[in-house]
């Protein structure tokens, strides 16, 4: 079975009709998921805009969860979070031409009943008051590229159904834990966690040549370890998030709870970062600093 997205002509009908026949690569003012370096471009318009510099916003609200063996899972708290970010293009001598993204993240946690950002939380294993230490990562980076790191040119896996596409992600996590110890593989403790992504949007402004960003709205799952400041205590188990959010270009779409917690608390992160060469921040790693300077 031939894939959609490869062998699909979108052609505007008028400005809300689509219809599919043919292969992309026949229409000239859409870009081809087939091709590199248009794949590029639909990359970029989905994560930021493909303007240098100019600022783009995600947004989301969810859920976590607890999940343990012999036990119902547990509704723990609610989650709500922002993230700015710009992209520049780049060039690399063996992967061709690319674009770097530079973004920082806010997520704070939520009391599940009042919707109330959380200073303290009990532990309901422990029935112990714990310090709630919100997300404040600084800086992330992600390098894309008309070529992978085997080599072989990018293509886009996403599918087209009606006027709308949608796109998946998983990103599976294990390395070095920055609050474990020097022998990691051999008593165990690696930082392990996935996080799962959905996207979705309108396709004509995502293929068109004429425009330089895509809505987006977006569906994001994470799987991992206990957070640090649970004090969990080696327990059996794992935490789960639920949530679902969109792609924003205002500040002021942002919800009047995230407004009000940066421009309190991290007011830097209204605005993308620079690329100023710091290195990629982790919320296990912030949770270390966070906890030597207390």
């Amino acid at each position: 079975m031939r894939n959609p997205i490869r062998h699909l002509s979108i052609l505007v009908l008028s400005l809300s009709e689509w219809a599919i026949a043919g292969s992309a690569s026949a229409e000239p003012g859409l870009l081809n998921p087939d091709d590199p370096i248009d794949t590029l471009e639909i990359k970029r318009k989905i994560s930021c805009t493909t303007i240098d510099g100019e600022p783009a916003y995600y947004t989301w609200d969810g859920q976590a969860f607890s999940h343990r063996q012999g036990e119902r899972d547990i509704h723990l708290f609610d989650v709500e979070g922002f993230s700015a970010r710009t992209c520049y293009a780049v060039e690399d001598p063996v992967r061709g031409k690319g674009y770097r993204l530079i973004s920082r993240e806010v997520l704070v946690y939520k009391d599940k009943d009042t919707g109330e950002v959380m200073d303290h939380w009990i532990n309901p294993w422990t029935g112990n008051s714990v310090d709630v230490q919100h997300v404040q990562n600084d800086t992330q980076k992600y390098s894309h590229f008309e070529k992978d790191r085997a080599g072989q040119e990018v293509t886009w896996h996403g599918v087209v159904t009606g006027s709308m596409w949608r796109a998946r992600r998983i990103v599976p996590l294990f390395y070095p834990n920055p609050l474990g110890g020097d022998f990691q593989k051999e008593v165990g403790g690696t930082y392990h966690a996935t996080e799962m992504f959905n996207d979705f949007g309108p396709a004509e402004e995502l293929f068109s040549r004429e425009t330089t960003k895509s809505h987006v709205a977006l569906g994001w799952v994470r799987m991992s370890d206990w957070l640090p400041w649970m004090l969990m205590n080696g327990r059996e188990g794992e935490i789960y998030y639920h949530s679902s959010g969109n792609k924003i270009y205002d500040w002021d779409e942002v919800s009047p709870l995230l407004r009000d917690y940066i421009e309190a608390n991290a007011p830097e992160y209204k605005t993308p970062p620079e690329d100023d060469g710091r290195r990629y921040m982790t919320s296990w790693k912030h949770y270390k600093i966070w906890k030597q300077d207390r």
